[in-house]
Order: C-alpha cells, then sequence, then structure tokens
C-alpha cells in the first residue's frame, strides 16, 4: 500500500509541474546533467521512503503498546478502573498522547521530496523530446542496418550492454512511429514486443493491443495475408474487440478483390516473424539516402589502390609562415580530388576542454542558414546543439583562429565565428553544401562577406561507432580523431561552387561526437587565393 502511495505521489508531482524549457534534440553533455539530476532524485527518494518507514514505525510502535493496553483494560473495565493510577493515564492518553499520535499521523514526509522534485522538473524531457529519441533511434537503426533485437539485447556495434528494452519499451517505439504514419517502423517494433511478450516476459501492455496495432501497420504495407493472419489471431484472443471484427472482414474481402481481378488463388501468409528486409523501407526526400548510408557503414567507399597511391602526408609549415616555420603541422592528404587534407595534433587536451567548457552554456538547436531569406533557422535534417564562440571570449578561442590562418593561409577576419557542435543520440547532419548555390543568392547577404570558400572542420572527441563526415558524390568516408582537423575548399578559384563537396555528418551509434568548425568567406582572399585561369580551377 506504502508502495501504491509513493508511485501516485510521484505521478500527482509530474503531472502538477509544466516544463519550463524544450529540450527536444538534447546534446551529450546536457544528457550527462540528465543522468546526475535523476541520480538527486533518486537520493531524494530513498530520503522520503527513509522518513515514511521511521514515522510508520513510530506509529506501529504506538499500536503494538496500545493494543496491549486495551487488552487489558477491556478484559475487566470496571477492575481496570478501579485503580486510580489506571484512570489517570486513559484520561492522559485520550486527551495528550492521542492528540501527539494524530500529529505524527499528519506529518507529511513527503514535502523535501516535492521540493526537489519541483526544482528539477523544469529541466526535464517533455513527451516531443521522448518522441524525438525513439525517432533517433528508428534513424540509426535504418543507417546502420541494425534490427530491432539489437537494439532491444543492447547489441550495437559488437558491444555487448546492459541497456535493455523491454516488450513495453518496444511497444512504445512502435506506437511513436505509428503516431507519425511511420508504418515501416512501427510494423518493425510491435513485431518485437511480440516476439518478447511470446518468449514469456511480462509486460503492462496486452498481446491483443500489440496485435491491434502490429496487424493494421502491416496492411499499411500493402501485406493483406499477413494482415488478415495477424487479425485472425486477435480475433482468437479477444472476440469482443471493437475493430478485430470489422477490420478481419474488410482484408478479407479487399484481399480476395485483388485475387480475383489477378485471377490467382488465396495462399496464407507465413507465420514466421517479420523480419529487417522483408519489407521496403519508404523513399524519402533524399536522393542520395541509400550512397549516404552506405558510406557511414563503412561500405561503398571509392578509395581505389591507385588513388591512394596519390596521397601523401608532409610537413606544412603554412606557406613560409614565421609561426609554423619551427613548429610545421603534420599534413595527412584524405582525398586527392577534391582535395582534402587533415591536420594532425590541431588542438591539444587542454584546449579542447576550455572550448566544450565555453560552448556548453549556450549549446541551443542548431540552425541552418535559410537559403531565401539568410536568417538562420532550425532544420529536421540537422539533429544536433550547438553554440557559437568568438576570439573576445577567451585567449585558447583567438588562438585556434590564429593558428586557422596561419595553416590555410587564408584569412578569418571576414570568417564565421567558431561554431561548436555537439551531437548527442542520433545527431547527424544530412547531405548539404556549406556554401551557396546559384539559386539562393541572398543566404550570406546579411554577413556581406561573399560565399564560404573553405571549410576548418575540428574534431574534438573520438567517437567509438558512427559519425563520420561522408561525402556521397565521390565515396569519400572520413572518421573523427580527437585533435585532428580536415579541410576543403568549397569554392574553385574563379568563385564557383564545388557540388562534389557536398558532404554529410552521420548519426553517431555508440559515444558522443563533438566537432568545432570555421566557415571561411571570400573577402580578404582577393590576394591570398587569387582567380585561377578557367572556371574549374
Amino acid at each position: 500500500k506504502k508502495l501504491q502511495e509513493c508511485t501516485l505521489l510521484m505521478v500527482l508531482i509530474l503531472s502538477s509541474v509544466t516544463p519550463l524549457t524544450h529540450l527536444q534534440y538534447l546534446s551529450a553533455g546536457q544528457m550527462t546533467d540528465l543522468i546526475y539530476t535523476e541520480k538527486e532524485l533518486v537520493q531524494s527518494l530513498r530520503e522520503y521512503i527513509k522518513a515514511e518507514e521511521s514515522k510508520l514505525a513510530a506509529v506501529k510502535s504506538w499500536a503494538n503498546k496500545l493494543d496491549a493496553l486495551t487488552r487489558l483494560s477491556t478484559s475487566d473495565p470496571e477492575g481496570y478502573l478501579a485503580h486510580p493510577v489506571n484512570a489517570y493515564k486513559l484520561m492522559k492518553r485520550l486527551n495528550t498522547e492521542w492528540t501527539e499520535l494524530e500529529s505524527l499521523v499528519l506529518q507529511n514526509p513527503s514535502d523535501g521530496f516535492i521540493s526537489n522534485m519541483s526544482t528539477h522538473r523544469q529541466y526535464f524531457p517533455d513527451e516531443e523530446d521522448e518522441t524525438g529519441a525513439a525517432k533517433a533511434l528508428m534513424r540509426l537503426q535504418d543507417t546502420y542496418q541494425l534490427d530491432s533485437e539489437a537494439f532491444s539485447k543492447g547489441k550495437l556495434s559488437g558491444l555487448h550492454s546492459s541497456a535493455l528494452l523491454t516488450v513495453d519499451d518496444c511497444f512504445d517505439m512502435g506506437k511513436t512511429a505509428y503516431n507519425d504514419a511511420d508504418y515501416y517502423h512501427a510494423v518493425l517494433w510491435m513485431q518485437q514486443a511480440l516476439k518478447q511478450l511470446d518468449a514469456g516476459e511480462e509486460a503492462v501492455v496486452t498481446k491483443a493491443d500489440i496485435l491491434d496495432y502490429l496487424s493494421y501497420s502491416v496492411y499499411q504495407m500493402g501485406d493483406l495475408p499477413r494482415a488478415i493472419e495477424l487479425t485472425r489471431r486477435l480475433v482468437a484472443i479477444d472476440a469482443s474487440h471493437q475493430r478485430a471484427g470489422g477490420n478481419l472482414r474488410y482484408f478479407e474481402r479487399l484481399l480476395f478483390k485483388q485475387l480475383n481481378e489477378m485471377n490467382q488463388t488465396y495462399e496464407p501468409a507465413s507465420e514466421e516473424p517479420i523480419q529487417l528486409g522483408t519489407y521496403s523501407r519508404p523513399k524519402d526526400h533524399l536522393p542520395e539516402r541509400e550512397a549516404y548510408e552506405a558510406l557511414c557503414r563503412g561500405e561503398g567507399l571509392q578509395m581505389t589502390e591507385a588513388r591512394r597511391s596519390r596521397l601523401f602526408c608532409r610537413y606544412h609549415n603554412g606557406y613560409m609562415n614565421p609561426r609554423l616555420l619551427l613548429k610545421p603541422m603534420k599534413e595527412e592528404d584524405e582525398w586527392d580530388s577534391p582535395h582534402i587534407v587533415r591536420y594532425l595534433d590541431i588542438l591539444s587536451h587542454g584546449e579542447i576542454q576550455k572550448i566544450k567548457e565555453l560552448a556548453k552554456p549556450r549549446l541551443a538547436r542548431a540552425t541552418v542558414r535559410d537559403p531565401k531569406t539568410g536568417v538562420l533557422t532550425t532544420a529536421n535534417y540537422r539533429v544536433s546543439k550547438s553554440a557559437w564562440l568568438e576570439g573576445e571570449d577567451d585567449p585558447v578561442i583567438e588562438r585556434v583562429n590564429q593558428r586557422i590562418e596561419d595553416i590555410t593561409g587564408l584569412t578569418v577576419t571576414t570568417a564565421e565565428l567558431l561554431q561548436v557542435a555537439n551531437y548527442g543520440v542520433g545527431g547527424q547532419y544530412e547531405p548539404h553544401y556549406d556554401f551557396s548555390r546559384k539559386d539562393e543568392p541572398d543566404a550570406f547577404k546579411r554577413l556581406g562577406t561573399g560565399n564560404r570558400v573553405a571549410t576548418f572542420l575540428n574534431y574534438m572527441s573520438d567517437v567509438e561507432a558512427g559519425g563520420a563526415t561522408v561525402f556521397p558524390d565521390f565515396g569519400a568516408a572520413i572518421w573523427p580523431r580527437k585533435g585532428t582537423a580536415v579541410f576543403w575548399y568549397n569554392l574553385f578559384k574563379s568563385g564557383e561552387g564545388d557540388y562534389r563537396t557536398r558532404h554529410a555528418a552521420c548519426p553517431v551509434l555508440v559515444g558522443s561526437k563533438w566537432v568545432s568548425n570555421k566557415w571561411i568567406h571570400e573577402r580578404g582572399q582577393e590576394f591570398r587565393r587569387p582567380c585561377g585561369l578557367t572556371e574549374v580551377d
């Protein structure tokens, strides 16, 4: 009973406080903060339970003492009251001690816990955040071709974890997809929920509920025979189900109509569980989706032996820059055309920690520049948290800016601020161009510094799995290595855009990805990178 009261209390608290902030697309850093918040709440909950137990023990002690007294007094009331001490103590108990007991019972040990919950509740994720996290798992599932069971059992990229998904978790994942009319993922997760339930796992959700969602989702995927088989199983479990009977008759009518039109006979659907690959994933807005995701998995790379033979490593002194003469940078070719290079030991551990420290309080949902208005706005294809840092914020930022200028030979006076990004659960940036195309001439008009001529990307963390920077046009994948940076030109010397540089940040599968980038603009580079003789020099 006490456990029920405690649970009810927590539900009332959670439902009565409105969140003050919206935390969708949390960074890994913010997720870490939530872990410590939860730890503090667990400690507060234990203190509340301890206080309740202490209170209950005191009440039990009173009850035991009074129980013994009442047994004695009721066995011979007149004889008991004949003793003046007993008469006095009865008056005292009823006048004083029962009042004290009443006060004890009325004490509310939950006040401290409620206060703590109210303080932290404003930082809790809301329903939309939970939905975003579920969609992030589905994004990882698609990109890295993971079946639902791999997630459910905590098997990611060869890692075995205790992070397991229950029947109810899988059902909620499927319901999230279903509510978004994403029947492809609804089928995968409802099937996994059904599989775990059939294996004997306990759950709150019923088999009928799972079959209800699964059968209709399968129907939406165009598989009428299997939808009929699943609906028949639902009717067998719950003959009075309000939709099952009607759905079954409708599905059967529709199937036999199709069979008659095609002059085919009915064949019962397989009772084998639906697996990854049973149905094709619907196409979306991204034309290079398959190539992009294959590169994220390390497939389809176009690094041939002939190309590899043209890649070299060297010491780079920034075109005789005095700051790099005594300590040149280690430069490695990542790709030959377009030329992409990686610099080693570009940021020290201390510099990385300082940049993160400065960025964490400012992290906000990452934005992209609207090609029509030039205004920064959020977009579903970029899921990360970012912050902008300028040289005046700290000497480390000024030093990093100067280092980028020394290495590239390009002025950073007209460059954008240093952008720091943290990719959390399923964080990604789908294929995009860094430069402004001809059909979006006003993208950087407000800045007045021309187009983005080059990109300098610092990797500030290693990533356990996923998180590569990929170029679908020519089949390259560059993997994060802490302390290194990659650099490429977005424009030819003529100012024309190099459309081969369309690239993407793959979803982080395991780990946390921190990067910082500098977008260098055209203005000020006239004598540092003069025009070539052709449009594609």
